[in-house]
């Protein structure tokens, strides 16, 4: 059962994938972030969505700081 999940595991490291996001493909592991951990050793556990895309996303989308907000003195 060892040499079975070691094969797929094999398999798994030199697999790649295009982003949705630039259209770049890269490697999947090293490209694309894991989403579901239970089940790491398939391909559809990783997203469609590059780490670079998604941080570049992630930092567009962060809502801008108020400053110096504070409750108000009732």
């Amino acid at each position: 059962m060892d040499l079975d999940e070691e094969i797929s595991l094999e398999h798994l490291l030199f697999q790649q994938r295009r982003c949705r996001t630039c259209s770049g493909v890269k490697d999947l592991m090293d490209g694309f972030y894991l989403i579901r951990k239970d089940r790491g050793d398939i391909p559809s556990s990783y997203s469609y969505e590059c780490k670079e895309c998604t941080k570049k996303r992630i930092l567009k989308n962060r809502k801008i700081d108020i400053g110096n907000w504070n409750y108000p003195n009732w």
